[in-house]
């Protein structure tokens, strides 16, 4: 069991706070916790299973924490006391303008626990149906089908070097793999 022996806020921003936290741990650890609080992600793993080839729906964008275009799967915060399944419905209309029929819990992780308590919970999307997407202002989102297969190649190449995405299609080509 922890013991919190002191805790203040140290920033409070829009997406995160971060926390100053005196702490006794398992062991009778007594430490400094600067912890990073979010709110959690969901990840949506786009797959069109219609053809022969199970082929994946990726997005590349711009992020300035890592200051390139990045090639990844569509994902976005969880609101607080929002349903995680509802807020993967929601990030992939907006971010692809795509909707599913069919969803499927995936994986559950922890983005960085050692400084950070943001969990990611990724949903398998089939049955997939194109529309319009709904981009918040400051996203500029390209979106392209890929090849499983390639997609894969590209994790394991270095041209996918997002970690929730890589985890993702891991996952993924295990589960076909298997089927």
């Amino acid at each position: 069991m922890v013991r919190v022996i002191s805790s203040k806020t140290a920033f409070r921003g829009p997406v995160f706070s971060v926390m100053t936290d005196e702490v006794e741990e398992p062991g009778n650890v007594r430490a400094r916790r600067d912890v990073i609080r979010h709110s959690g992600s969901i990840v949506v793993l786009p797959l069109d299973d219609s053809g022969r080839t199970p082929l994946v729906l990726l997005e590349r964008q711009y992020r300035y924490a890592a200051g390139q275009r990045m090639w990844e799967l569509p994902a976005g915060r969880v609101d607080p006391g929002e349903d995680h399944l509802a807020a993967a419905k929601r990030e992939l209309i907006e971010e692809t303008g795509y909707t599913a029929s069919r969803w499927q819990k995936a994986l559950f992780f922890y983005v960085s626990p050692g400084f950070l308590d943001e969990s990611m919970t990724v949903y398998l999307a089939s049955g997939l149906k194109k529309g319009v997407a709904q981009p918040e202002e400051d996203e500029r989102i390209a979106v392209r089908f890929f090849p499983l297969r390639q997609a894969v190649r590209m994790a394991t190449s270095g041209k996918i070097i997002d970690a929730k995405t890589i985890a993702s299609l891991f996952w993924l080509e295990k589960k076909i793999r298997k089927n």
